[in-house]
This record gives C-alpha cells, structure tokens and sequence, in this order.
C-alpha cells in the first residue's frame, strides 16, 4: 500500500517525538512491504514566526491531499507570556480542527504491566483499567463567542452546542462501545448547564437505538472522582469539549505518565494523529522527552486511517517490549538506566523489524 503522511512537528519537543514516530513508520512499512511519502509543514507558533498564521493555508492543504496527519505539538513561552499576542500558536490547533472537521478526539488509556507501579495511583485500582475518551473536539466553550466588557474588566466565553454536533459524537460514541465491552458513560453537568441538559436529551433519544450497549449518565465532577478511585468502571467515555481536555489529561495518571498517551481525532477529512502531552518546551532540544506517545499514535493511524491493525499490533508490540526491557526515558526510568528520545526510538524500530508478529 502506498502511504502519504502529512508531517506537522509542531513545537517544542514534536520534532524530537514525531522524528521518532517516523523511524516507526519506516521499519512497518519495510517489513510489511508498504511505500510512504511524508510532506513537511508547518503550525504552531513556528508558523507564527515564518508565516505569521498558526495554520496557513498551505498547511491546510498539505493536510488535506495527505491521507493521514502525524502532529506534534504547538505551544511556545514567548506567546504563553505574552497575553496580548493577536496570534498564538493554540488558534493554529483550533483552526486545524475546525477546517478538517476533526469533531472527534479518541484517547484510550491502558495500563502496561511492568509499569502499574509507577502511577501514583494504587497497583489494586489502576491494574487491568482499559478505557476509551470521545472528547467533542469543534464546538462548546473553546469555539464560542467570547470577549471582555467594562473596559476590559469582564469577560465571557460562551458555551454553545448543537444538535447535529451532538448527535455525530453520540453516535461515534456508540459505535465504538459496540467494539468493546459494550458500556458507555456519557459525561455532562445537566443538573447545572443548558448545553448539558440538550447532550443528555440526545443521548437519551439515541440509546434505544443501540439495545446491545449499557449507557450511564455521569456529572463531570463524579467522573472526575471516579477516574481516580475507580479507572476499572469504565469502557468508553464520551463528553464535551471543555469537560474532555480536563479529564483525558486527568486520565494519564491511570497510565503512570503523559508520555504513554496517544490520540486520534477523526472527522470530515484527513484525520489527524498526535500526542497528548503537549510542547512541553522545557525540554525540549534536550533529547529526554519520552516519544512512546507520538509513537502510539502512529500505530492509531495505521490502524484508523489505513484499517492495518498488524502494523498497528507490530509498533504496540514494540512499545511494550521497550517497557517491559526498561528502554525507557527518564519520566519512567526512576532509579534505573535513562535512554534518551533517540535512542528509544532507535529501539522501537528495531525491535519491530526484528520480531514476528504477535496475534
């Protein structure tokens, strides 16, 4: 198969990550016999610098002639501590979003064995937790009108949904419970919010027509709490998009680090795969960040957008093994050796050209 992957490093430590996600890519589609083709560009603040656009239109287009997108990250301290700035590298991702119509953000988060010991949560709690997030990712909050009155001394952020919106996530949300274990949890504040009130109407109009799903209804803040104390209950999760950037980021505790955390978000057009954690420009250039999370999300686009799911099993398989064998970046090292971004990377790819594949 032929493969034309949009690369967007992005920011901050993306180049690093993704550079290591492509090492990924090449050794499955050397050992499975697949042609890929990646075309560079840019969004993010360095966008900002040379193109004074987060998301220019060039940007847009390489994405939309690609058949998958593998980004980075934006986000960049100079645009952090400047709240004046009229463009800032977090428009480039929103407008990405909205102009390929990326509506839905999946998140699965899985615990790795050799690693349950690590998450600050207890062995007995996190130990087996396999769950997937549907965040809404185009509408509500982040995307509403917002703006400040009184001289600049109030402000407002309006949150608004509607009914297409939330009946498309729904559905997506469904049908991935049907892939599963069949238990959905939808995740509102109806007791509160009007926009909540219309998510759980929809979602109570919708589940008759999947008999074969168990759908529970969730106020944001006990899901929250039950994140934390009982990962295990759930199967998919499906919220909001203010509510969804909260508890997917507060989710990767189950898993020991945000490291390990990848994404898919799927829509309209070409989909888009990247890690959760962010920039993080503290370190970046330094060769220390953990790249397992831009690496799993390589593996969600071969099997999303290319339906591979050997070669998706094959880089899973890796990952796993680079865990299980302590080839891990200081975020997961604790008192043991350190490898550096690189040189995971080097193993990973490694391992995938030199071992079967597990089925």
């Amino acid at each position: 198969m032929k493969l034309n992957i949009a690369l967007l490093p992005g920011d901050g430590i993306g180049p690093e990550v993704i550079g290591q996600a492509v090492k990924s890519v090449d050794a499955v589609c050397r050992k499975f016999g697949h042609e890929v083709s990646y075309h560079f560009a840019y969004a993010g603040a360095c966008a900002i610098d040379r193109f004074g656009d987060a998301f220019p239109e060039v940007t847009y287009r390489t994405c939309l002639e690609a058949d998958a997108v593998l980004f980075g990250a934006v986000g960049d301290p100079k645009y952090d501590n400047d709240p004046t700035a009229p463009v800032r590298p977090e428009q480039g991702l929103l407008a990405m979003r909205k102009q390929l119509g990326l509506y839905a953000n999946l998140r699965p988060v899985e615990t790795f064995k050799s690693l349950v010991h690590k998450s600050p949560l207890k062995e007995e709690l996190v130990d087996g937790a396999d769950f997937l997030c549907i965040r809404e990712l185009t509408g509500g909050m982040y995307f509403g009108e917002k703006g400040r009155l009184d001289g600049g001394d109030t402000a407002y952020d309006t949150n608004i949904y509607h009914r297409f919106e939330i009946e498309r996530i729904l559905r997506q949300a469904f049908e991935f419970a049907r892939r599963r274990r069949r238990h959905l949890t939808v995740v509102d504040k109806a007791n509160v919010l009007e926009s909540s009130r219309l998510w759980r109407q929809i979602a109570q109009e919708m589940a008759p027509q999947y008999p074969d799903i168990t759908t529970d209804y969730m106020y944001v803040d006990n899901a929250a709490m039950k994140l934390i104390t009982g990962p295990k209950f759930f199967d998919v999760i499906v919220t909001e998009n203010t509510f969804g950037d909260i508890l997917t980021d507060e989710a990767s505790v189950v898993s020991g680090s945000m490291g390990l955390l990848a994404s898919a978000s799927i829509g309209e057009k070409t989909g888009v795969y990247e890690p959760i954690h962010g920039s993080y420009p503290q370190a970046a250039g330094k060769n220390i960040a953990n790249p397992l999370a831009a690496i799993l999300s390589a593996a969600m686009m071969f099997e999303y957008a290319f339906g591979l799911m050997d070669e998706g099993r094959a880089i899973r398989n890796a990952v796993s093994a680079s865990i299980e064998n302590n080839i891990v970046t200081e975020d997961l090292a604790g008192s043991g050796q350190v490898f550096s971004t690189s040189e995971v990377g080097d193993w990973v790819a490694s391992h995938i050209e030199s071992n079967g594949i597990i089925r």
